[in-house]
């Protein structure tokens, strides 16, 4: 098995008495592209600020390639940070910003060239080096803060919301810039955003993160289809969660009507909670439903239909379709077993917030 590039070990990290990270673990694979997602102040910047170097964990060690940097200065260790704030030079050209770095370590003229030209070729904006930072777009100027970066051949790029200062088309060009450049360079890429699809269109593997805890890792795939407890599944992407009772292993009972699923080990009679998304819920005759419900609510979303159906009791489902249902048409609610996902009920609101990393 190969060794981690960075290994994160039991970090704590508090600020004036409230604590952000509690006993953090994390392992990431060299030429990985590993995204940290979360809300506001789960603790994901403060994560890859230490890994930067930029702050001291209270507790824990930093593992870089086997070699403990915990206590090593920023600029000592083999990596580079692209902020959202680009923190480019507007009194030096695109060539002297992305050189910068490299002058500092002495390289020589003609090296220095080479990588300015390789660089900016990487990022699509060749012939750009006599430009001014004024000159350029915030896409440019963000695809210069990457040439800076990746011009000292660092072994891992930290990327702290590099994209949440662009507009929606600019910031999905720049995810596929990001893919390329990262499978071209054969750099490990450790981003941290809130973009829930932001973290899936680039990542191969997600840490989902919530109050100092990760709640959940894993392949984009598996933290869409597989969450493994509510905050995972309501956080990515949309979600129906609801209470149910496992009748028995593939069987759960959802206000009163009997699911099949594929679920095992929850025990008989035990309450949990039920996750359905939105597009694997089928609308039907009433009849043919195990649920029967009202079409309450109707939005066209141009890929879709979003409806909400609501059901007796008063529950609203939130249903995904590209056939349309009038408000006001009474439908059943069906939906395949495999698309039910059933989760243990947190005993606590500790719990809750403590997920999978207790």
């Amino acid at each position: 098995m190969t060794q981690p590039l960075i290994d994160l070990v039991n970090i704590s990290k508090s600020f004036d008495g409230d604590i952000v990270l509690d006993d953090l673990n994390l392992s990431v694979k060299e030429n990985s592209f590993v995204t940290l997602l979360g809300p506001s102040g789960c603790g994901k910047t403060t994560t890859l600020r230490i890994i930067g170097g930029f702050i001291s964990p209270d507790q824990g060690k930093v593992i870089f390639g086997g070699e403990d940097i915990t206590k090593m200065p920023p600029n000592k260790r083999q990596l580079n940070t692209v902020f959202q704030k680009y923190a480019l030079f507007t009194h030096m050209s695109i060539a002297d910003n992305i050189a910068f770095g490299l002058k500092i370590k002495g390289k020589s003229k003609g090296y220095i060239q080479d990588k300015i030209k390789y660089a900016l070729k990487l990022v699509n904006l060749d012939g750009f080096e006599n430009r001014s930072v004024d000159s350029l777009s915030g896409g440019q100027q963000q695809r210069i803060a990457i040439a800076r970066a990746i011009v000292n051949e660092p072994k891992l790029l930290l990327l702290d919301e590099p994209l949440g200062a662009l507009d929606l088309k600019l910031r999905q060009d720049m995810q596929y810039e990001l893919i390329r450049l990262k499978n071209e360079l054969g750099i490990t890429f450790v981003y941290v955003t809130h973009d829930q699809e932001e973290a899936l269109t680039m990542s191969d593997t997600i840490v989902v993160m919530n109050q100092g805890y990760i709640q959940q890792m894993g392949t984009p795939e598996q933290i869409y289809n597989e969450p493994e407890n509510a905050f995972v599944a309501d956080f990515i992407g949309e979600s129906n969660i609801v209470d149910g009772i496992m009748v028995r292993d593939e069987l759960v009972e959802i206000f009163g009507e009997k699911f099949v699923c594929v679920d095992k080990g929850f025990g008989n009679l035990t309450p949990v909670d039920v996750v359905i998304r939105p597009e694997d819920i089928d609308l039907v005759e009433p009849e043919a439903g195990t649920l029967k419900g009202i079409v309450t609510h109707l939005i066209f979303k141009g890929v879709h239909y979003e409806m909400e159906v609501t059901t007796p009791g008063g529950y609203e489902w939130l249903v995904h379709s590209t056939d349309m249902f009038p408000v006001g048409k009474e439908v059943g609610i069906h939906v395949d077993p495999f698309d039910i996902q059933i989760m243990n009920k947190p005993a606590s609101e500790d719990e809750e917030a403590v997920g999978v990393n207790e």
